[in-house]
């Protein structure tokens, strides 16, 4: 997924509703794919006690960009060692099948809510897997947000 696999940038933008299946595989949409084969790192993201959480869907590069943050943190720091291990322990690599789904695990989709419906939302260079429900209350929150967000640009 990596602008050096495709000739054009792959951005995730835009938001997808699709029907996860009883294997709990959901489609990735077309645009955020690429000819090549596509490796997401999934991680649970959010308050997995509350209903906020969601998966991350991270493609190689963002990972690999993750993966040197948290490597250049102190090993002696006892934050960032808990922080590798919570990325370590609960993020999976994912493939895109020939149909361009990804299989979501029963742990992670139970966490996120995710059944029978996932929306997949945009982040430009990432993407979240939600719930319906969950998305459409974090969607009220992000509302409220929005004149302060629009002020970071």
């Amino acid at each position: 997924m990596s602008a050096t696999a495709s000739k054009t940038p792959i951005y995730y933008n835009s938001l997808y509703r699709h029907g996860v299946d009883e294997k709990r595989r959901v489609q990735v949409p077309a645009k955020w794919r690429s000819d090549a084969e596509v490796v997401f790192t999934i991680i649970p993201w959010g308050a997995k006690s509350l209903a906020g959480a969601c998966l991350l869907g991270l493609p190689p590069e963002e990972f690999a960009a993750l993966v040197a943050k948290v490597k250049a943190m102190s090993f002696s720091d006892p934050k960032a060692e808990a922080l590798r291990r919570l990325i370590g322990a609960d993020s999976i690599q994912v493939t895109v099948d020939r149909a361009g789904r990804i299989c979501l695990p029963e742990p992670m989709a139970k966490v996120a809510g995710i059944e029978g419906e996932a929306v997949l939302v945009g982040l430009l260079d990432r993407f979240q897997i939600w719930n319906p429900a969950r998305f459409e209350a974090i969607r009220a929150v992000d509302e409220t947000l929005s004149q302060e967000a629009f002020s970071l640009i």
